[in-house]
């Protein structure tokens, strides 16, 4: 599920600004990092992401990182043209006519006793 998920936080330098965008940009799942706003204060990043452990991940370098919003993104749907066949006979499940095929013999097993007769004296 592809969300968008803005986090605002103290940028003040470039340098911040573009440590916030690497640090951002190398979890999994990222598609997508800008910085938005007036003061460009606002991290914008779009993907399959785990909102809270991003925001985990960016408190330990930048200490006030606040979730603004998280929302889904909707895919737009341009071919809005939709064919739709209807079929009077409904669906059939055909069963198979013949029966699976038998399993292998199952493994026996019996005890051999060795003949042994304990009557001779000379042993």
């Amino acid at each position: 599920m592809k969300q968008k998920i803005v986090l605002q936080m103290q940028l003040d330098s470039d340098k911040s600004r573009s440590k916030a965008l690497k640090i951002a940009a190398q979890e999994i799942g990222v598609s997508s990092v800008a910085l938005e706003g007036d003061n460009k204060d606002k991290l914008t990043v779009t993907g399959d992401v785990d909102a809270v452990h991003l925001g985990r991940v960016l408190r330990k370098k930048f200490q006030c990182v606040t979730l603004v919003s998280v929302e889904e993104v909707k895919k737009k749907d341009d071919n809005k043209c939709k064919i739709e066949i209807e079929d009077d006979k409904g669906c059939y499940y055909y069963t198979p006519y013949c029966a699976p095929p038998p399993c292998g013999p199952s493994p026996y097993c019996h005890p051999v006793y060795d003949s042994y007769d304990s009557t001779c004296s000379i042993m």
